[in-house]
């Protein structure tokens, strides 16, 4: 794997972690409610927490939850090991296994998904490259493609093309530009040949016909994106508040899946019960306006269950990268005890 490095100063701390509600507030105290807190990101796969958190469904379960927004995937599991918040909800990382090698986290339910029908990640194309012959996700092959940073998801989005296309990322030449706007502005820039790209961002990049979608990463390789998760301490000294949040999250994300992930008889993806409600919980928290939000809604499992295999499988790469301790038992990260 040939790895160009855009390096700039990540300022992972910052920026810090902005309440988006407020936690302790005398009525919360009145009704004698146990304070806790979550990390988020202000993106649509958050969205069930949003909706839990505005549809009382915290409350309900004697919980006052402070949300905390944060600006990147990384920081969340961080601000979980070091107990600035309790729970954490984002993508899933080499950092994130990293830190669940040392005991640091563990994923307690599921949060988004890549699923076969739902466009969430694209593969797309230059136009120079695509007129060249690069028109399926096979054929990435020895291209240059822009990701975030080396331990992204989209770098392991790179790696399960290759496992199922029989390349590994040593035939490819990762472009590692630290952010998606970066990324767009290389692929513009003609520095490479393809982005796994936002769906927001590769439907704007195809209609302004600089690049070509070849294909959805849902489609080609189903995967587990993200994860709710906590501390090993918080499961072991505070369980009863672990099962709470897991039971108010729960129903959050059923109903979630109701409004957003439903589907007709031909498959087609359609506005399912509480759709226009829960959007614009999501839009508000998130400060998007409902159209974006809805170009980005990802799947979730309804019961929150992971896909255990490609969890294992994350860790396996990551090793094989030599991102994450190889004395790391893949099964040791995740507690499956929290949902039947």
């Amino acid at each position: 794997m040939t790895v160009v490095r855009w390096s700039r100063r990540l300022v992972l701390g910052a920026m810090g972690a902005a309440a988006l509600a407020l936690a302790g507030t005398p009525a919360a105290e009145a009704q004698g409610l146990e304070k806790t807190s979550i990390g988020v990101l202000a993106l649509a796969s958050s969205g069930p927490i949003f909706i839990a958190k505005s549809k009382g469904y915290f409350e309900k379960e004697g919980l006052d939850v402070d949300l905390k927004m944060f600006t990147s995937a990384q920081q969340v599991p961080v601000a979980v090991a070091s107990g600035d918040v309790d729970f954490g909800v984002t993508g899933l990382t080499a950092g994130f296994y990293n830190l669940a090698a040392k005991g640091a986290v563990t994923m307690i339910a599921a949060q988004s998904r890549d699923e076969p029908g739902f466009q969430l990640s694209a593969y797309v194309a230059t136009k120079a490259a695509h007129d060249a012959g690069l028109t399926k996700p096979a054929d990435l092959k020895g291209k240059r493609i822009a990701i975030t940073t080396v331990g992204s998801t989209f770098h392991y989005m790179v790696g399960l093309l290759g496992q199922k296309h029989g390349f590994t990322v040593k035939d490819v030449t990762m472009v590692a530009m630290q952010d998606v706007p970066k990324m767009v502005a290389a692929f513009k820039g003609g520095q490479v040949d393809a982005v796994i790209a936002p769906v927001t961002v590769a439907r704007q990049l195809a209609a302004e016909g600089s690049g070509t979608i070849l294909g959805w990463v849902g489609d080609e390789t189903p995967w587990q994106l993200g994860a709710l998760f906590t501390s090993p301490k918080t499961v072991a000294q505070r369980r009863p508040l672990a099962e709470k949040f897991v039971s108010a999250y729960l129903t959050a994300l059923a109903e979630y899946h109701a409004a957003f992930n439903a589907k007709d008889a031909s498959g087609a993806i359609v506005k399912g019960s509480g759709y226009d409600e829960l959007l614009a919980i999501i839009a508000e928290a998130t400060k998007q306006k409902p159209e974006v939000v809805t170009a980005g809604l990802p799947y979730v499992e309804p019961k929150g269950k992971l896909l255990v295999d490609d969890v294992i499988n994350q860790v396996k790469f990551w090793q094989s990268e030599g991102q994450v301790d190889k004395a790391l038992d893949a099964k040791s990260v995740m507690d499956l005890t929290f949902v039947k």
